[in-house]
């Protein structure tokens, strides 16, 4: 067929729109142009009451299929929310499940904690409404905190929002890392250390005033690596923030990385450890529906950046252990808006990073 002027434009054009429509989820090597599949959950847990946001998970040593996602509602201005604990197929266990807690952001869990002259694990998440943090026995969930732990007292700005643990490896002390929905640009968390009073309630101690803050939008992801000693955090409008987690330690920032690429807020961070030195931090990219994967080590250097089935995703959390035959190499979960947690097999997120 003969083509004349007219008909090549309209081709032309046809070819332009065509390749602005490519898809974001795409990219491009030296060769080729590859199609970045979707990350599927293996399970979606039932749907929490209003406002999913952060989850943690619970390791059963002995069955480990049978350890527990422990995730939190927020609720909503007028309304309770609460922690639901998930099995790992996403079922609700009613009975252990609180909902009666006001404005329970960020959730954390922290093994072998002395209490009553015994070693127990623990969840302590934030209540922001009431200025507070709350610590949980596992698996009951049974609250052993005499009603919460004031936080930020003496400080106007006292409404607590972001928590990670931390176990000391050297004498087993845990601290819980809290941060703040509004926050000065020096010390914007503080680091308490839990212990028991004589009334065998936990109590926490203030220990160290430290990190940075923009004063652009906020911070409320907090992730700490145990084994190397550095805490994370999610500066939400300009990267991921590093420092030591010990509270002996200098206040110097280590590292600020993760500056570039995201389309909208930094959030959960999780951390997959595949050696003594080696493995990832995984950030939430919230507008993209992404999470970007850097290396744990080194420079934190951009290793890929995966689309997940996720929705907004704000918390995340994840484990290398073997959590038996349908997770035998660890879990990654993450929040999703639709009132829900994700749940992935590790081997899933492994294979998109060794296909990028």
């Amino acid at each position: 067929m003969k083509l004349n002027n007219t008909t090549l434009f309209i081709i032309s054009g046809f070819l332009v729109l065509t390749a602005c429509n490519i898809s974001k989820k795409e990219t491009s090597n030296e060769n080729e142009n590859k199609q970045i599949a979707i990350i599927e959950p293996d399970y979606v847990t039932e749907k929490v009451a209003y406002d999913t946001d952060d989850p943690a998970i619970w390791y059963n040593e002995e069955d480990p299929s049978a350890s527990l996602i422990i995730g939190t509602d927020k609720g909503d201005d007028n309304t309770l929310g609460g922690l639901y604990v998930f099995n790992l197929h996403g079922q609700i266990d009613r009975e252990k499940s609180i909902t009666n807690l006001e404005r329970p952001n960020n959730v954390d869990i922290a093994y072998d904690f002395i209490y009553q002259g015994d070693t127990i694990d623990i969840a302590v998440c934030t209540e922001r409404f009431r200025n507070a943090i709350r610590v949980f026995r596992l698996p009951e969930l049974t609250p052993i905190d005499a009603g919460g732990i004031k936080v930020f007292e003496g400080d106007s700005l006292n409404a607590p929002m972001g928590i990670a643990l931390y176990t000391q490896p050297s004498d087993g002390k845990i601290f819980a890392i809290v941060g703040r929905k509004e926050g000065p640009k020096e010390g914007y968390f503080w680091q308490y250390q839990l212990t028991n009073n004589d009334n065998d309630e936990v109590v926490g101690e203030v220990v160290r005033k430290f990190g940075n803050w923009s004063g652009i939008k906020e911070i409320e992801a907090i992730a700490v690596d145990d084994q190397l000693g550095y805490v994370y955090y999610s500066d939400e409008h300009v990267g991921i923030r590093k420092q030591f987690v010990n509270p002996d330690s200098s206040n110097v920032e280590l590292a600020l990385f993760g500056k570039d690429n995201f389309g909208d807020d930094r959030e959960g961070i999780s951390i997959y450890p595949t050696g003594e030195k080696t493995g990832y931090i995984l950030v939430s990219d919230q507008g993209s529906n992404e999470f970007h994967v850097f290396d744990r080590s080194g420079n934190h250097d951009l290793i890929a950046e995966l689309p997940f089935s996720t929705m907004d995703s704000d918390g995340s959390e994840s484990s290398n252990k073997n959590f038996g035959q349908e997770f035998p190499k660890g879990i990654f979960v993450a929040m999703s808006t639709d009132k829900t947690f994700h749940i992935y097999d590790w081997r899933k997120i492994q294979r998109a990073i060794d296909e990028r």
